[in-house]
């Protein structure tokens, strides 16, 4: 485990900024179970007192939910996701579509121009296990393998900004890449020319290909009255 042990005064400021930090570097990943409070409270050097404020401080802020008899899960990866996820929840799924083309055809975009050669090889990989999945017909890896091709264009803009966000979004995005994917009775939407138009940095084209794949997943979508999933 990589937390230190607190001494400053303020303990549970401190624990909070500690567990903060693992959650934000997904040592702990979203969905994932963090260790019990005996552990916490051995590997920091503190009262378990002091693990049970900082715990209750991060449930409030939407980053861990606690579940009585099971454990502390990971709910989000910092406050901004935890406020980004509880208003998706109740979000249209017809409107997180739309909220979904504006960042991802803007990354296009941006990833055209400014691409490096290793994020392209990353894309190319991203769209590899993307199409993979598809083949293989696991829909649970396809939702990941489609989020991780977008998150990699997202990330080829080198805008901090931007990938935060995006990362901040992802929960609602695997809702609704699962949902869409389900409502688009398996027709897959080929993501080749999104790939193709950023490796020959062509801005206007990595645009329009993205522009036209979620055009056609809204389309699919048919009445704006779909709730997003849970």
């Amino acid at each position: 485990m990589t937390l230190r042990t607190a001494r400053r005064s303020s303990l549970v400021e401190q624990v909070i900024d500690q567990l903060r930090n693992e959650i934000a570097n997904e040592v702990w990943p979203v969905g994932g179970k963090i260790p019990p409070e005996p552990v916490l409270s051995e590997s920091l050097g503190v009262g378990r007192n002091t693990v049970r404020e900082a715990v209750r401080a991060l449930t409030h802020a939407g980053l861990l939910e606690c579940r009585q008899g099971d454990g502390t899960y990971v709910r989000a990866t910092s406050e901004l996701s935890g406020a980004v996820r509880r208003r998706l929840e109740t979000a249209e799924l017809i409107e997180i579509l739309e909220v979904r083309r504006g960042l991802e055809v803007e990354a296009a975009r941006l990833a055209a121009s400014r691409r490096t050669d290793a994020d392209i090889e990353a894309i190319k990989q991203a769209l590899a296990r993307r199409d993979a999945t598809w083949a293989a017909g696991d829909h649970a890896e396809f939702v990941e393998a489609d989020l991780a091709f977008h998150t990699a264009v997202v990330e080829a803009t080198h805008n901090q900004v931007l990938t935060d966000l995006y990362r901040d979004f992802s929960a609602a995005l695997r809702a609704s890449i699962g949902a869409a994917g389900a409502l688009m009775e398996h027709a897959d939407i080929p993501h080749a020319p999104i790939a193709d138009a950023i490796e020959a940095g062509n801005a206007a084209a990595a645009a329009q290909a993205t522009h036209s794949c979620l055009d056609e997943i809204l389309r699919s979508t048919e009445s704006p009255k779909v709730p997003a999933p849970a």
